[in-house]
């Protein structure tokens, strides 16, 4: 018997000397899976661990503590002054069955989903990562190249070294207070908005924060309007939680209020990015605004207002928020790091009425915690010594320089073909496409060349709006920004 046992025990069975994997846990997975399959079969002696050992070319250290893990998981046993052997007791459904299954075998899992998992799966979502090398004119990036990444580094590095023995254990779900009193500091001035520390809440970006507030205000079937074209995000994480979205259209002023109380009067939530409108650029008009704010104060509704990237204006100074504006605790400002800083961080905010500190409060508890400490502690100093303000007026000359190349180069390479609009504020432009040529072609077109243009109409729900394409800037160099311009050439 023992002739035969190293052939089976071999089968199948190669350890990499070069892997990271230890080779005790190489060899302990390659035996677990040939007494899964069947290869080793119940009852079957194994050699002893020096003669193991020796057939392998390894250390007997390494045979010895893949054993003990096997033995104590119960797929061998030993037997005094007999040796080890395959165990007996293994579950029949375990044995001499490919523990490896092709999913497609199985039966269809998404039968068995709950309601809400069921409208998840149908919702269409980016969950793919960012490519390693970004390529013009992908829209909604900063210029990651550009941020002060030793600076951030010394700060990360000395909040290692000086944390303290509390926030190393579970912190508050609310967010580390210094951050959010640095966040409130920054933006009663920046952004006028009216808030006091205790009512931010740190979230993991601003899907989280949509996320949250969908739950948290709204029930399944409720309305919410969106604007439309309009970020789908929005409308996927209210979709995801059962909330019915209705497309409002967006002119020259922002979202038409008008249109949308016609649409749906009642609705409980209207998520808008006055600002700086995504995607067309658009800034909501002062009467729209106090427009909005009437129909919610008179229907008991919510506006979620986005303020994603209004940091960044190049027109005077940065816009006051909705938020300031509001007398009637009935919006909900939304703030992220991920286009201030960059988008690794995983870092925004929520500033809630008093009143809904509380429940925002349980609901974060409730979904992941609290955030990542370390990266609190750094960006509360980051922003505290000024790095934060200095950063962002650097970037802000930098992205208008930007946009002014774009602009140059589009009017020098696709005069005739396709028409830039300069913007005030943010990280992309719209370059609208001359004769209605089908922008999403040109977009799918553009790819083949390895230029990224989303098709303004691919953020339409229901809105007609002429051909064009969300040409992103900031992230990208003069030569990165002619070359993809050229590109584009080709194509229109």
């Amino acid at each position: 018997m023992a002739k035969h046992t190293p052939e089976l025990i071999l089968t199948g069975l190669e350890l990499d000397k070069n892997s990271k994997r230890p080779m005790y846990w190489q060899l302990y997975d390659g035996l677990r899976q040939n007494i899964l399959t069947g290869m080793l079969r119940a009852g079957q002696r194994l050699p002893a661990s020096r003669e193991f050992s020796t057939m392998l070319g390894v250390s007997r250290s390494t045979v010895l503590l893949a054993m003990d893990h096997l033995l104590s998981e119960g797929y061998i046993i030993g037997k005094t002054g007999s040796g080890t052997f395959i165990s007996n007791e293994l579950p029949e459904k375990f044995l001499y069955t490919s523990s490896i299954k092709n999913s497609n075998e199985s039966h269809d899992l998404n039968a068995e989903l709950s309601k809400r998992g069921k409208q998840i799966s149908k919702i269409e979502i980016s969950t793919t990562p960012m490519p390693e090398a970004i390529r013009a004119f992908q829209p909604g990036l900063p210029a990651i190249r550009e941020f002060p990444h030793n600076i951030w580094s010394r700060i990360v590095t000395r909040c290692l070294r000086m944390i303290s023995t509390p926030n190393l254990g579970y912190g508050e779900s609310i967010g580390y207070f210094p951050l959010r009193e640095a966040i409130a500091n920054h933006i009663r001035v920046a952004r006028a908005v009216k808030c006091e520390p205790e009512q931010i809440i740190i979230v993991n970006g601003s899907q989280q924060a949509l996320d949250l507030t969908a739950r948290i205000l709204a029930d399944p079937e409720d309305i919410a309007w969106i604007e439309d074209p309009g970020y789908l995000g929005a409308k996927a994480a209210f979709s995801g939680n059962g909330i019915k979205t209705i497309p409002v259209p967006v002119d020259h002023e922002g979202l038409n209020v008008t249109a949308g109380k016609k649409a749906a009067p009642k609705a409980r939530i209207a998520y808008i990015t006055p600002s700086h409108q995504y995607p067309l650029g658009v800034t909501m008009s002062l009467p729209r605004r106090l427009q909005i704010l009437d129909w919610a104060n008179n229907n008991n509704a919510w506006i979620l207002e986005d303020d994603y990237d209004s940091e960044y204006r190049y027109g005077g100074n940065p816009l006051s928020s909705l938020q300031g504006l509001d007398e009637n605790n009935r919006v909900i400002y939304l703030g992220t790091f991920s286009k201030v800083m960059f988008p690794a961080l995983r870092l925004g905010y929520i500033v809630v009425p008093p009143g809904l500190v509380e429940v925002f409060l349980r609901a974060k508890s409730m979904s992941d915690r609290h955030n990542a400490m370390i990266e609190q502690l750094a960006l509360a100093e980051f922003i505290a010594n000024g790095d934060f303000a200095r950063h962002i007026r650097k970037m802000r000359i930098l992205y208008h320089e930007r946009q002014q190349t774009l602009i140059f180069y589009a009017q020098k390479h696709l005069k005739g073909a396709l028409h830039l609009d300069p913007s005030n504020a943010g990280l992309h432009s719209v370059g609208w496409l001359t004769n209605q040529k089908n922008d999403k072609l040109v977009s799918e077109k553009a790819r083949e060349l390895g230029v990224i243009a989303p098709a303004i109409s691919a953020y339409c729900m229901a809105a007609k709006v002429p051909s064009g394409l969300s040409l992103g800037y900031a992230p990208f160099t003069e030569s990165e920004i002619k070359t993809g311009i050229e590109l584009l050439a080709n194509i229109l």
